[in-house]
């Protein structure tokens, strides 16, 4: 009997995709708990361990987490999702320095924090995104996994 690799099925881009989904989806409901529904798109004051949150920020982590979630089992889907995340947290950190300190435009409630964990994210994304196959032990290939009565 062969030993169970399972852990070594999949490369560590997939590993960080799940990773990274999983902490903004909790990310994402935790900050319900602290900002409810009120003010959804408005600059609140409300923070998560020093990160400004509102409804509207917590339902695009929550859609970020989600996503992490679902692209994580296949190499190029876990890599399309770095893509999504450098661009996405590329563009937010962009946002970010334009409408900060400005209560009126500021609509997903960003501070100075959130810009750190915007570019942090973006190139993370950017590291899984530009990831090769080979690199890491894993699977890498994008046919599923085969059953224990397949080999």
């Amino acid at each position: 009997m062969a030993a169970d690799t399972r852990r070594n099925d999949y490369h560590w881009v997939q590993w960080l995709a799940l990773a990274v989904g999983a902490t903004y989806t909790l990310v994402g409901l935790v900050g319900f708990a602290i900002t409810g529904f009120d003010r959804f798109a408005e600059h609140t004051g409300d923070t998560l361990v020093g990160f400004e949150i509102n409804p509207l920020h917590n339902i695009v982590h929550l859609v970020i987490g989600l996503l992490g979630l679902a692209m994580w089992r296949r190499f190029d889907t876990a890599r399309t999702y770095g893509w999504m995340l450098a661009v996405g947290y590329g563009a937010a950190f962009v946002l970010g320095l334009v409408i900060i300190g400005d209560e009126d435009k500021n609509f997903l409630s960003l501070n100075v924090a959130d810009q750190f964990l915007h570019i942090g994210s973006a190139l993370v994304g950017l590291a899984m995104a530009l990831a090769k196959p080979g690199q890491g032990a894993g699977r890498t290939s994008d046919s599923p996994r085969r059953t224990r009565a397949a080999r």
